[in-house]
């Protein structure tokens, strides 16, 4: 049976955002603490949570509890050094902190709590530590295979005695049994890697070599084993497939595959129950699978949503069962709360209500005797602001948010529920859909449901790369900028400063991602996945690791449950293409550009290059003009066309390249042609422009690390105002899908604030005429600088692919002198004061 949450019922309706009151457009409204007690991310969802806080560090993502109860380790598997800590649960206070080289996701204590086991990730290893006191001491690794291309470690289970460790590798997709013990017998089993999508070639590149102009990555589509469960009654080893909707059924003796059962899309974490049933969180929905061990029967599928019209994007991830079997804890990553159910009887599990948590709750656990509730925060209560701390020292946003241990202390017997209906209650007022209201103006283009009228039927969607607001409106008075942080002003993007102007500038625009892995995820489909979320902050910040770089269209794993913005399309019968987005580049140009994405393989420009930062936007734009004036002959065009415009990343100041002022420039002028083109065609009177920087990449920002250069231009924007609404990516996204008829693709754009304020009702037609570039757009960065030395070393092979930091660093340098001080970014998200406890006062801890 599937079940809902009668707790809910009346939150439903709200998160389809269909109309409600009408409203003014709201006063500016900034991320942090607000007045109901809430804090209030940059992606516009509250949260408070509950319990005692011990500080952690970068990204925990595991948690295991010694067999005595006191102690708790924490994995933490992040962009920053990987490490456990240990915290001493009677004291709330952390007494240990080990680094590790890597670690991914494994982590077990040994029964009698003497040896704990954790992931050594891309070193083919397990971890082995001896614990005494609340105190860590390395011993030997435990060698799991052979050090390869692309295995990594992720979760372990011990057997009943500890003589052995079962073992899942991700990329490899084995699963292993690892003697710990002389004479252990061991196993290895390889599941299936499925089968290369038909009339692509693959190049995983050679370990080594310099990076290619342009490469065509593979594509990851096997099981991809993640969590693994012993089950000594049935004498069988259980794994989640992160990269299916299923698990794979092993005989425990000789490692042999029995069965595949089915359960939700991406299953991750797994627990096993003393009544033989096993619960599977499913990442890619809002719910929990539960399996009869006897059969693989699926006995009921509990949804963790917090309301039952909810789309997917809620993503448990953990699980906690009390020690009598009756009460199931569940960690939804992005609701950041905990949903509990009774499931005393199986087969007729109740909802009872939520636990609200920090930032992206990664793991939840009970003590042994079921008094005490365990939650990782992944992303923690309130990383600082660093707007006041040293200027010479550059602040990256992807190790910002240190995580949490929250300590929740549960009442026992008639106090629980009356605790529990308290905690719901905070929960649901995290939850950004009741601050919706119906756009202000009777006529507004933006429909307030799906279906509903509007004048423009064409939507062109520009994805940018990696600005913040203040880098490049910072200069513009009208705006909350700050020009002493604006390094590309008016005389770099005349263009990007006279839509501002001309049409309606967007000042408290946030990106909803941290980096581009996430970001064209985010600017995609919503939502990014646990399978990317999970991967991106070690394979971005440890550059010896085998994760592979996981989003666009890359990875079976990563993709979401309702898909991207052309699968939504494509059912609607709405007309759709790509122009580099989520494109495939061959070795050899210029070959036919392709995708790994199918939606997209008959629906891309082949002639339209994606990310390749040797090819100028100039060409970009001239390609896409190209097909506006060929589709204006035919009459028609796509109703929707995504196009990539990446060379405001920059390449830093590698020699050679164009400089960062150059490329900001010729950035600006292609987007301004683009924009005058679109204006004077003869789909002008129904077009409407968006333009996004799919994520703005710690750059520096007086507001926030995430808040982003924004731009619309219809016939129908508001002229010459400043829009103040707090907007994020998705309310870009649910724009589109309103004004083309699509239904929300995660809970994240169904729960957006449309950018009605931002819309008229009045048509004017006046088109847009492109500035000519102000400054030198073949600029090329000399050698014998301190910058031109950090850049030779950088890759530009893809996005990101290198430090965010030193790239910062290295861009302000070029722009503003050798000598020039990077100012510390604002990360407005946690200003809430909670007190923590362990790590005495952190606020002088270094970041």
């Amino acid at each position: 049976m599937t079940l809902f949450h009668p707790i809910a019922l009346s939150l439903g309706i709200a998160m389809l955002a269909t109309g409600i009151a009408r409203a003014e457009p709201p006063a500016r409204v900034l991320p942090g603490l607000q007045p109901d007690g809430n804090t209030l991310l940059h992606n516009q969802w509250p949260i408070h949570p509950v319990g005692d806080q011990v500080p952690l560090g970068d990204f925990p993502i595991n948690l295991a509890i010694d067999p005595s109860g006191r102690y708790a380790a924490v994995l933490h598997a992040g962009y920053g050094p990987h490490a456990i800590h240990i915290v001493d649960l009677r004291t709330e206070r952390t007494t240990a902190a080990l680094p590790i080289h890597e670690t991914f996701a494994g982590l077990a204590f040994s029964p009698d709590g003497h040896r704990l086991y954790c992931s050594g990730a891309s070193d083919a290893v397990l971890h082995v530590f001896s614990l005494a006191d609340g105190h860590l001491a390395a011993l030997p690794d435990v060698r799991v295979a052979a050090k390869d291309q692309l295995g990594v470690v992720a979760g372990i289970a011990l057997t009943p005695r500890a003589e052995a460790a079962i073992v899942a590798r991700l990329f490899d997709n084995q699963i292993l049994r690892v003697g710990l013990n002389p004479g252990a017998a061991g196993w290895t089993t390889t599941l299936d890697e499925g089968p290369d999508p038909p009339g692509l070639r693959f190049d995983q590149g050679t370990p080594g070599a310099a990076p290619a102009a342009a490469y065509h990555p593979r594509y990851i589509h096997g099981d991809e084993p993640l969590d693994v469960v012993a089950d000594p009654r049935h004498g069988r080893i259980y794994a989640s497939l992160w990269g299916k909707s299923a698990l794979a059924v092993l005989d425990a003796q000789d490692g042999r595959v029995l069965a595949h059962w089915a359960c939700g899309l991406h299953p991750n974490e797994l627990l096993l129950s003393g009544d033989g049933r096993l619960f599977v969180s499913n990442g890619g929905l809002n719910t929990v699978t539960v399996l009869s061990t006897a059969d693989g029967r699926m006995l009921e599928t509990l949804s963790t949503a917090m309301a039952p019209s909810d789309p997917p994007g809620s993503t448990p991830n953990s699980l906690a069962l009390s020690p009598d079997g009756r009460t199931l804890f569940v960690a939804n990553a992005y609701n950041n709360n905990v949903a509990v159910f009774d499931v005393s009887v199986a087969g007729s599990g109740e909802p009872l209500g939520f636990i609200p948590t920090g930032w992206f709750p990664t793991c939840v656990r009970l003590t042994p005797d079921g008094r005490t509730l365990l939650v990782i925060s992944g992303r923690g209560l309130r990383p600082k602001s660093d707007s006041l701390g040293s200027a010479t020292r550059y602040a990256r946003i992807s190790t910002l948010y240190p995580g949490s241990l929250g300590i929740i202390a549960l009442p026992s017997g008639a106090g629980f529920a009356p605790a529990l209906a308290a905690w719901t209650r905070l929960a649901e007022s995290c939850r950004p859909a009741s601050a919706i209201a119906g756009p202000a103006e009777q006529g507004n283009p933006i429909p307030d449901h799906v279906g509903g009228a509007t004048p423009i039927r064409y939507v062109i969607y520009i994805i940018k790369e990696n600005r913040t607001y203040d880098q490049v409106l910072g200069d513009l008075p009208q705006g909350n900028g700050d020009p002493e942080l604006c390094l590309f002003p008016e005389q770099v993007t005349p263009n990007v400063h006279a839509i501002s102007r001309q049409f309606v500038l967007l000042d408290n625009f946030y990106a909803n991602a941290e980096i581009s892995a996430s970001g064209h995820e985010w600017s995609t489909a919503g939502y990014s996945s646990e399978y990317l979320e999970k991967t991106w902050p070690p394979q971005y910040g440890h550059k010896t690791s085998n994760l592979p770089y996981p989003a666009e269209g890359t990875h079976e794993g990563a993709k979401p449950a309702l898909g991207y913005i052309w699968d939504r399309a494509a059912a609607a019968g709405v007309s759709y293409r790509s122009y580099g987005e989520f494109a495939v580049l061959e070795q050899n140009p210029p070959e036919p550009v392709t995708s790994n994405v199918p939606a997209l393989r008959n629906h891309i420009d082949p002639h339209y290059r994606g990310w390749d930062l040797s090819y100028p936007d100039a060409r970009r734009a001239g390609r896409f003009i190209a097909e506006l004036h060929r589709f204006e002959g035919l009459g028609d065009m796509p109703r929707l066309q995504i196009v990539r415009l990446p060379q405001d990343h920059t390449a830093g100041a590698k020699v050679g390249a164009w400089t960062p002022t150059a490329m900001v420039a010729e950035n600006d002028a292609a987007l301004g042609r683009l924009v005058e083109a679109v204006t004077h065609s003869r789909f002008w009177p129904q077009t409407a422009v968006f333009v996004v920087e799919d994520d703005a990449q710690s750059g520096p920002d007086h507001v926030d690390a995430h808040r982003t250069e924004a731009l619309v231009v219809s016939a129908y924007t508001r002229r010459g105002v400043v829009d103040s609404t707090p907007y994020t990516t998705c309310s870009m996204l649910r724009s589109i899908e309103l004004i083309l008829g699509l239904p929300p693709m995660s809970q994240f754009d169904a729960a957006a604030r449309p950018m009605w304020a931002s819309f008229s009702a009045r048509s004017d037609l006046t088109p847009y005429a492109a500035l000519p570039a102000r400054v030198d757009l073949n600029a090329k960065n000399v050698a014998q600088t301190a910058a031109a030395k950090v850049s030779a070393s950088f890759d530009f092979s893809r996005e990101d692919a290198n430090d965010d930091q030193a790239f910062n660093q290295v861009i302000w340098a070029a722009v503003r002198g050798e000598t020039a001080r990077v100012p510390a970014p604002v990360h407005a998200a946690f200003v809430r004061s909670l007190a923590p406890k362990g790590g005495g006062d952190d606020d002088d801890d270094d970041d």
